[in-house]
């Protein structure tokens, strides 16, 4: 028998976050460790009326591909992959990974020739999705692996994601309303505002966000969700910041990232640990050295450090920044083939700014 929760999480996935109606052609990919939740949002999308097809992932194949794929074969993109991101109504993922750092002893450069080819997959998914032209949210089945990143037991972290997906109430779709409702107030008080002035341990940084929109994240496109962002002016990012958590991407922890911004770019980065990666990282392409998202984390159930970035960076009270490509929802002009959310931890004698009046102080929102 399902377990109640994971129908709740799929019909949530189908009827509210991606709102599928008759007729929607709706890609569901999905690592194979994921099966309950995949079965459940194929029969939500039958039930909605959508044209489900399924696209199963097998994990390991990275590292196959990586490891022993020609130069060809590591830049080729499937048309599976072009129609899903570029055709397709609705796009729904699940994450499962069962191994995090399977590709941990793979050639750092063969990664990013690898990402750089798939950068032209994330530009045309954020500008259909931009355009209304498409839905999408990802979301993560509970793995042995992630449980094990975030230093509890399966069980413990099952409920910990249930928790954060608010699935375990009666009605996870009013739930996320209401902290939409929450992040709104929020958005209105900042939507005229010019400048945010972060202040923490080792930070003191500067962006303007002079007319960009500010987006409210209520369970749409992420699962879980709880954050506010927009695209900072990608000319005027001026200062230092210490990024508190460690990110994890492409099987690699990066630890202790600091960077220091003039102009809107990066002109100097270092890491505890990891470093060659994140310089390798920043040499991507001409966008990676700048913010495409400046974000505030909004879920007060997110209640601890995972080591995965969908839910760390919607911790209440922290600040995130992806480095690389911007949504064009919020004016945000750059382009590239990286993401990379870095995250810096406000909640211990941190503060936020905004036009001089205070935002934020100790991880509490203020306004």
């Amino acid at each position: 028998m399902t377990d109640p929760r994971i129908t709740a999480w799929a019909r949530t996935l189908v009827t509210y976050s991606t709102g599928v109606q008759p007729g929607d052609v709706v890609c569901i990919e999905g690592d194979v460790s994921a099966r309950p939740l995949l079965a459940e949002i194929y029969r939500e999308t039958l039930t909605a009326g959508g044209l489900p097809v399924m696209i199963p992932r097998l994990g390991e194949l990275n590292h196959v591909l990586l490891e022993q794929g020609s130069d060809e074969q590591i830049t080729w993109i499937s048309p599976v992959e072009r129609w899903a991101r570029g055709q397709a109504d609705v796009f729904i993922r699940v994450l499962g990974e069962e191994n995090t750092k399977a590709l941990s002893g793979i050639d750092p450069d063969r990664q990013i020739v690898r990402k750089r080819s798939q950068g032209e997959l994330l530009k045309t998914m954020m500008e259909r999705a931009a355009a209304g032209e498409s839905r999408w949210t990802l979301t993560l089945w509970p793995t042995n692996a992630y449980a094990q990143d975030a230093e509890m037991s399966t069980p413990e972290f099952t409920a910990f994601v249930f928790d954060a997906c608010k699935v375990a109430v009666d009605d996870p779709a009013a739930a996320w309303r209401q902290q939409g409702a929450m992040q709104q107030r929020l958005i209105d008080w900042l939507a005229s505002k010019r400048e945010i002035h972060l202040r923490g341990p080792d930070t003191d940084l500067r962006l303007s966000v002079a007319d960009r929109v500010w987006i409210n994240c209520d369970g749409t496109n992420n699962f879980p969700d709880g954050e506010i962002f927009t695209g900072p002016i990608e000319d005027a990012t001026e200062g230092h910041i210490r990024f508190s958590y460690p990110v994890v991407v492409d099987g690699r922890e990066i630890h202790d990232v600091r960077l220091r911004f003039a102009a809107g770019r990066v002109v100097d980065a270092c890491a505890g640990r990891g470093e060659g990666y994140l310089l390798e990282t920043l040499e991507a392409d001409p966008g990676a050295r700048t913010l495409g998202e400046l974000a505030f984390g909004t879920n007060f159930d997110i209640t601890r450090f995972t080591k995965n970035i969908l839910f760390d960076e919607k911790i209440g009270g922290t600040v995130h920044m992806a480095l690389g490509a911007g949504y064009p929802e919020t004016g945000s002009h750059n382009q590239s083939a990286i993401h990379w959310d870095l995250i810096c931890d406000l909640r211990e004698g941190g503060s936020v700014e905004v036009d001089g009046e205070p935002f934020m102080r100790d991880g509490r929102y203020l306004v």
